[in-house]
């Protein structure tokens, strides 16, 4: 590390900062795993509980098996995107390459734009998830937004209609189904029980639906 680079101020939440100015400092702390600017607005959020992490991870195998059976499409879990002129670091995401049509793409070591699809996993941070980084999510146009509510146990699916966000009805037996991502289906009661394996026999009959198959199909004729 330079000197240069020792001698910058630290980032602290609160401060007001452009998006250079915020990855300069940042850069310059690597012990510092997770922190966003929202807003212009420095957030770094507190540690995370139990039970963040164990619904995180559901959520993160349930994307992993859909990308699985979904040419063209990526995901993954705390990256930093530069968006507008903020940097958020969503819980997880899903993402259409550009080369199959995505509206983003990664530049040096960032993604870059609106992904298709953010999810984040709120407790303690619910107020914020719901507020400015919803806010920012729906500017910058990122189609779909997950909110997994844990103390309330509560799915929030919005779905950008016209540059707003609308929320989605689940199905009776309570399952969301993805429009952006066809076949992406999540049952929300067996997410609440941690039973992975109906999430994931959900998940199998949305894959083998005919939706699924036609949006494989528009996938390949992008890439070819």
């Amino acid at each position: 590390m330079s000197t240069a680079e020792r001698v910058l101020p630290p980032l602290r939440p609160g401060q007001r900062l452009t998006m250079r100015e915020f990855l300069r400092r940042w850069e310059a702390m690597p012990e510092v795993k997770f922190a966003e600017l929202i807003d212009g607005v420095v957030y770094m959020p507190s540690p995370v509980c139990s039970d963040h992490g164990r619904t995180d991870s559901r959520f993160i195998t349930w994307l992993g098996m859909y990308i699985a059976s979904t040419p063209g499409c990526d995901t993954g879990s705390q990256s930093t995107w530069l968006m507008l002129e903020d940097a958020p670091q969503p819980d997880s995401f899903l993402w259409i390459q550009p080369e199959y049509g995505g509206q983003s793409k990664i530049e040096g070591k960032y993604h870059v734009g609106a992904l298709e699809l953010a999810a984040e996993i709120c407790r303690t941070s619910a107020a914020y998830d719901l507020g400015p980084k919803l806010a920012l999510y729906q500017t910058a146009g990122v189609r779909e937004y997950v909110a997994i509510l844990v103390e309330e146990e509560e799915i929030r699916w919005h779905r950008l209609v016209k540059g707003v966000y609308q929320l989605c009805r689940p199905t009776p037996k309570g399952v969301f189904r993805s429009r952006t991502f066809p076949g992406l289906w999540l049952d929300g009661p067996a997410l609440w029980k941690y039973d992975m394996a109906r999430v994931l026999r959900t998940l199998g009959h949305g894959l083998r639906s005919a939706e699924h198959a036609a949006f494989v199909k528009k996938l390949t004729g992008r890439k070819n």
